[in-house]
């Protein structure tokens, strides 16, 4: 069974590069958005990614919700010109995990940067 989610893991993170690279040679500018650190409840595993597109264009997944909103407009920010690398985080309290539909509260890291390939 665990190789099984590692083979489908690593095919969801190339289908992501995938699409980021087509979308970065069709001339769309393209970001990256990684999850580098979890802690506690997090939908999403360390590795998940995210690309966005300047078009608008998504492909991968790093958390849902509010958090994924907050990415896709960071990861929007980076395609820009002089667009920087972040690194974001968000954080739920135990105390408030219950009324955001979470058992524990949890913490997630994501790592946003502009796709540049040589």
């Amino acid at each position: 069974m665990a190789e099984l989610q590692r083979r489908e893991k690593g095919q969801a993170m190339r289908d992501v590069l995938d699409h980021a690279l087509e979308w970065h040679e069709a001339g769309d500018p393209v970001a990256l958005a990684t999850v580098v650190e979890t802690w506690g409840s997090a939908p999403c595993p360390v590795g998940s990614m995210m690309a966005v597109s300047r078009s608008g264009r998504i492909e991968g997944s790093v958390s849902g919700g509010c958090v994924e909103a907050a990415v896709l407009q960071a990861a929007l920010e980076t395609t820009q010109p002089g667009g920087a690398p972040r690194l974001l985080s968000f954080s739920v309290s135990d105390g408030n995990a219950w009324s955001v539909g979470l058992a524990c509260g949890g913490e997630i890291r994501v790592f946003v940067e502009a796709l540049h390939p040589e």
